[in-house]
């Protein structure tokens, strides 16, 4: 076997964006443009005779999200404590490595769904709306207000894919993928606050 026939069955792995190709190629192929991780998922089921998940990294990674306010806030102009109700809606979201809704009908979003839901016996979140009736005790001259910071969960994964035809000069992709979302029946945390009031909100609140 000459050098030439051995260079073109070398089996390469080109790291691009995260993505690995395995394929026989030629170093020549291996310095062609890359596919992004988007434009190789968008691949899934509709360019691939396999598109496989696999999650190595076991189970999922809790966390809490920002805190950030809900409901408005509360201005005590009087001279006496005063209990205040606020009432509040919020909805969390979710990130992921291609920035699409995972309720989207690609064929690696209803693939990731069904892994999830067979892997850790719940069904992935891409969105979650709490509502709540809150109360803030303030004292005078203050400002009360809440936070709220939602349960999330972090899942990681590799997608395996192998074209019948090379895709930028490769037949099989690994593509890993990162998604964070609200988390399935989990409490979020919401905490009271109080502070003075500035001279600015006390002309615009209190006069």
């Amino acid at each position: 076997m000459n050098r030439r026939r051995k260079m073109s069955m070398l089996v390469i792995a080109v790291a691009t964006l995260g993505a690995t190709a395995m394929s026989p190629a030629s170093p020549a192929q291996a310095d062609d443009e890359q596919p992004t991780t988007r434009e190789l998922l968008e691949q899934c089921d509709d360019g691939t005779d396999l598109c496989g998940s696999c999650i190595p990294s076991g189970s999922p990674v809790d966390s809490m999200g920002d805190a950030h306010q809900v409901g408005d806030s509360f201005f005590n102009c009087t001279k006496d404590l005063q209990r205040s109700t606020v009432g509040w809606s919020d909805t969390t979201g979710e990130t992921n490595t291609v920035g699409v809704s995972m309720k989207a009908q690609y064929g690696f979003t209803k693939l990731f769904r069904v892994t999830i839901a067979a892997s850790y016996g719940h069904c992935w979140e891409s969105s979650h709306t709490e509502q709540q009736q809150t109360n803030v005790e303030v004292k005078p001259g203050e400002v009360g207000y809440i936070t709220r910071e939602a349960a999330m969960e972090e899942i990681d994964g590799t997608y395996e894919m192998h074209f019948e035809d090379p895709y930028y000069g490769h037949r099989i992709w690994y593509v890993p993928f990162t998604a964070k979302g609200p988390k399935a029946d989990a409490p979020s945390t919401k905490t009271q606050h109080t502070r003075k009031m500035t001279k600015k909100e006390k002309e615009q609140h209190c006069s």
